[in-house]
């Protein structure tokens, strides 16, 4: 791959954002379906889907510790922000960085915005920690693009409620009204404060589908002409 493309070409890392519910899931399955004929991408680059927490063997079982832990095994919110750091630091030295040296796509279901938004301005812990965490973490790699799906909070909540049905809601999700609330206003303004796109999640998915295609054709420009979609 990296002799293909040229070893001074770098890939491009994408990340979607938002509360849970906010239709992430949807969307990155629609933008990896359509990625790979937008244009966007060079000759021979390859596209890279992937999540956080649980994008490599480490992350998913940390994945499950955070999300579905068994008994008593419920991280404390400082042990909860330090696995959330662990996780990223393994996705980003073992996945997406080896990736972007090699000229790929990285297409990323949250990223370090989601820590600052649901364990700084959801659960109050330091901001400061949080992005010296950040920065050991990620080694100081950062998005080309981030898309935040901004849907109201009682929105995502129906959504959330239709989703689970009777298996009810993970550990992060079952945090509360008030906790989710911070979270959601936690995520506007780290969209003001760190130049993501906002996209209006409560429209039908095929119109946030297209916002979304529009936002990275904008942001990147098209490569060569795209194929029939």
């Amino acid at each position: 791959m990296a002799a293909a493309l040229g070893a001074d070409v770098r890939g491009r890392f994408v990340v979607l954002e938002g509360i849970d519910g906010c239709g992430k899931s949807t969307q990155l399955a629609a933008l990896a379906a359509w990625l790979p004929t937008s244009g966007l991408l060079a000759p021979g680059c390859e596209l890279l889907v992937t999540r956080e927490p649980g994008g490599t063997a480490l992350g998913q079982a940390l994945r499950q510790l955070l999300l579905h832990p068994p008994g008593e095994a419920a991280p404390e919110t400082t042990a909860e922000l330090l696995l959330y750091a662990a996780d990223r630091a393994q996705h980003v030295q073992q996945l997406i960085a080896p990736a972007l040296a090699a000229g790929q796509w990285v297409l990323s279901d949250r990223f370090s915005g989601s820590t600052a938004a649901y364990q700084g301005h959801g659960r109050g812990l330091p901001l400061a920690l949080i992005d010296q965490l950040e920065q050991i973490a990620t080694a100081g790699l950062r998005p080309d693009l981030t898309l935040w799906l901004d849907l109201p909070l009682a929105e995502a909540g129906r959504r959330r409620a239709r989703r689970h049905g009777d298996a009810g809601p993970d550990r992060i999700e079952a945090g509360g009204e008030a906790f989710l609330a911070r979270v959601h206003q936690g995520f506007a303004v780290l969209a003001a404060q760190r130049g993501w796109q906002a996209i209006a999640a409560d429209q039908p998915p095929e119109q946030v589908r297209e916002a979304c295609c529009q936002a990275l054709q904008q942001r990147f420009g098209l490569r060569q002409p795209p194929q029939d979609r």
